[in-house]
């Protein structure tokens, strides 16, 4: 089902994979549960079926490999499919705060990135919150945000999360039966 609460028609902009072509990023913020990740899956998706190279990655499972990748020369690591893909799509950015060493890396990787691939970022948190991801260092974040924010398509959604919505009525007490007759008693 369409995610009610996102822009239907920037969506349907980005479907067509020009910001891929344009190396645009795309950022999707919003709570937890309402679809960001499933969004940038499908967008990753119809990129491969348009003839992009695309690479995913949850924010940890990316740390750990640029973490491997951390003492390999820039020019040697032209090579590595997560700056080689066309797209680059990374998920789950601020659901914990980066050290230093992870935060300079993801500088890094945003760097090596720019104007020539394009990354879909998801985030439950907003952009002005994202020092407190990055080790707290407000320059590096704001280095990071002027890169990724320079060609930037934003879809912000609202909502609650669809799981927590589906089992909400699991969660409720039963209703209790109406008293039938009688007089009720108290002691």
């Amino acid at each position: 089902m369409f995610q009610p609460m996102a822009d239907r028609s920037k969506l349907e902009t980005l479907a067509t994979c020009a910001f891929v072509r344009k190396a645009d990023n795309v950022l999707f913020m919003g709570p937890p549960g309402v679809g960001k990740s499933h969004l940038a899956v499908a967008l990753g998706v119809k990129a491969i079926k348009n003839g992009f190279s695309t690479t995913h990655f949850l924010l940890d499972d990316q740390m750990h490999v640029l973490k491997g990748d951390a003492a390999v020369p820039p020019r040697r690591l032209k090579a590595k499919r997560y700056l080689n893909s066309v797209l680059l799509v990374i998920d789950e950015v601020g659901f914990r705060p980066l050290d230093r060493q992870e935060s300079n890396l993801f500088f890094r990787l945003v760097s090596a990135r720019y104007e020539k691939g394009s990354i879909i970022l998801t985030s439950n948190k907003h952009v002005r919150d994202w020092p407190e991801i990055f080790a707290g260092d407000e320059i590096l974040t704001t280095a990071i945000l002027d890169r990724l924010l320079h060609h930037v398509h934003i879809i912000h959604i609202d909502g609650r999360s669809y799981s927590l919505r589906e089992i909400d009525g699991l969660l409720r007490p039963p209703n209790p039966a109406p008293a039938q007759g009688g007089d009720v008693k108290t002691a």
